[in-house]
C-alpha cells in the first residue's frame, strides 16, 4: 500500500517539481564547491553531490509522504556518516594548527538533502527560498565575520531588549482599561513605547552603522526620526561651537522637525487609520514645506564642507530608563487629556495640545490616537494633534536659540514660524 500512495504522490508532483529541485541542488553545490575552493580545502558534497542528494530526498519523501518513515531513515544514515567525517576532522589539524573541520559541511549536506522533500511537499517559494538563503550565508562568511566583529556587545543586549519587549512582555500585558480615568489599556500603552522606540532605534542603527561621513542633512534627517528635540539641541550646540556649521545647523534643524510629520503619521496609522489617513495631506504637506525650506536654504548658504555632527552618539531608544520614562509620559498624559476633555471640554484639550509641545508630544499623540482623551470628537483630535506639533516647533526655536547662543539668529526663528503657522493653519481649515 506504501507502495501505491508513493506512486500516487510521484504522480502528482509534476515533472517541474523534480527539475526545479534537482536545479536547487545543483546552484547549491555549485556555490558550496565554489566557495570551498577558493578558500583551498577538500570538504564532502559538492556540484555532483548536492543534486544527487536532493533526488535521493525527494525519492524518498515521495515513496513514503505519509508518515515519511524512508525520509526518516535516509536523514538517518546521511546523519551517521556525517557525524564519522566530522569524528575524523576532529582528529585531524590544519596547517595554521586549528582543527580540520566544521560544521558547514555536514550542515550544507543535510539542506540539499531535504531540498528534495521540501520542493515536492511545499510550495516552491519555500525551497528556492531555503536554498538562496542557505548560498548566501555560506558564501558572506567574510562579511558576516566582519560584521560580527564590527558590532558592540552592547549593540546585541539592544536587539535582545527589542526582542524582549516585544515578543515577550508586549503579549502578555491585558488589552483592557484598569482604570475609568482613561479608556487607554496597559496593551496600548507598552505598543506605544515599542512603535517610537522601534522607529528611533532604526534611525539609531542607520547613523551609526550606516551613514557616511560627510553626510550632514542625511544625518539630520535620520536624527529627525530619532527625535527631533535630540537634533535640535546637537546641531544648535555644534552652531555655538563653530561658525561654519550654522546654515547646517539652521537647514538641520528645520529638516529634522519636518521629518517629524511622516514619524508621527506611522506611529498614529498603528493605532487609529482613519484618523491617519485624515491628517496625511495636511502633516505631509508642512512636512513637504519644511524640507523644501532646509534643502533650498542648504544650498543657496552652504558654502563651506564640514563634518556632520556626531548625532549616532545619542543614548539608545531602547534603555529600560527610555522606555520606562515613556511608558510614565503616555499614561500622564493620557489621563490629562481625559480629564481636561471631561472638565474643560475641546477647549481645554486645545489648550493641553499647546502647552504639551514644550516636551516630546509623542505621548500625547498617541494618547489621542488611542481615544485616550475620552469621548472626543475626530476632527477635535486632529486639531489637537496640529496644535502640539505646532507649539512644538515654537519652542524648538526656543531651544535652537538658546542652545547655539544665539547663533542660528533670525532665519531659523523665521522658518520653525513659517512651519508652526502651517500646522495651525491646517488646525483651523481641518476646524
Amino acid at each position: 500500500m506504501k507502495t501505491d500512495a508513493g506512486m500516487i504522490a510521484l504522480g502528482h508532483t509534476g515533472f517541474a517539481a523534480w527539475l526545479i529541485l534537482v536545479g536547487l541542488g545543483f546552484f547549491f553545490g555549485l556555490a558550496y564547491e565554489d566557495f570551498n575552493a577558493r578558500a583551498g580545502r577538500s570538504r564532502p558534497g559538492g556540484v555532483r553531490s548536492f543534486p544527487l542528494l536532493a533526488l535521493a530526498g525527494g525519492v524518498l519523501y515521495a515513496l513514503d509522504p505519509a508518515p515519511p518513515l524512508l525520509l526518516g531513515v535516509g536523514l538517518a544514515v546521511l546523519g551517521l556518516w556525517l557525524g564519522l567525517y566530522y569524528w575524523r576532522g576532529m582528529e585531524e589539524l590544519a596547517p595554521d594548527g586549528s582543527r580540520n573541520v566544521g560544521l558547514m559541511a555536514p550542515l550544507s549536506n543535510v539542506l540539499a538533502f531535504l531540498i528534495g522533500p521540501l520542493a515536492l511537499a511545499g510550495p516552491f517559494w519555500m525551497a528556492v527560498g531555503l536554498t538562496v538563503a542557505a548560498t548566501l550565508l555560506l558564501t558572506a562568511r567574510e562579511t558576516l565575520h566582519s560584521l560580527a566583529r564590527g558590532i558592540d556587545l552592547a549593540e546585541i543586549v539592544n536587539a535582545g531588549r527589542f526582542l524582549l519587549i516585544t515578543g515577550l512582555v508586549l503579549p502578555l500585558l491585558p488589552d483592557r482599561p484598569v482604570t475609568t480615568i482613561t479608556s487607554v489599556t496597559p496593551y496600548e500603552a507598552w505598543l506605544a513605547m515599542v512603535a517610537v522606540s522601534s522607529i528611533s532605534y532604526a534611525s539609531y542603527l542607520l547613523r551609526r552603522y550606516v551613514v557616511p561621513r560627510g553626510s550632514g542633512l542625511l544625518v539630520a534627517f535620520l536624527g529627525g526620526i530619532y527625535s527631533s528635540t535630540v537634533t535640535t539641541v546637537v546641531l544648535a550646540r555644534r552652531a555655538a561651537a563653530e561658525a561654519a556649521a550654522v546654515v547646517e545647523a539652521q537647514s538641520g534643524i528645520v529638516l529634522a522637525n519636518a521629518v517629524m510629520y511622516p514619524r508621527l503619521l506611522v506611529v498614529i496609522l498603528l493605532f487609529d487609520p482613519a484618523m491617519a489617513l485624515s491628517l496625511a495631506p495636511w502633516m505631509l504637506g508642512v512636512g513637504a514645506l519644511g524640507g523644501l525650506i532646509a534643502l533650498v536654504w542648504y544650498r543657496l548658504r552652504n558654502h563651506a564642507a564640514t563634518a556632520p555632527p556626531a548625532i549616532a552618539d545619542v543614548s539608545n531608544p531602547l534603555g529600560l530608563g527610555t522606555a520606562a520614562t515613556f511608558g510614565v509620559l503616555f499614561v500622564v498624559v493620557s489621563i490629562l487629556a481625559s480629564v481636561t476633555m471631561r472638565a474643560y471640554g475641546s477647549s481645554g484639550l486645545y489648550t493641553l495640545a499647546g502647552i504639551v509641545g514644550v516636551t516630546d508630544i509623542n505621548p500625547f499623540i498617541i494618547s489621542l490616537a488611542t481615544h485616550g482623551a475620552g469621548a472626543a470628537p475626530d476632527p477635535v483630535e486632529m486639531e489637537a494633534v496640529l496644535i502640539a506639533t505646532g507649539s512644538n516647533h515654537i519652542f524648538q526655536a526656543i531651544y535652537a536659540s538658546a542652545y547655539s547662543r544665539f547663533r542660528t539668529g533670525a532665519p531659523l526663528v523665521a522658518f520653525m514660524a513659517l512651519m508652526a503657522a502651517a500646522s495651525l493653519g491646517a488646525a483651523i481649515l481641518v476646524h
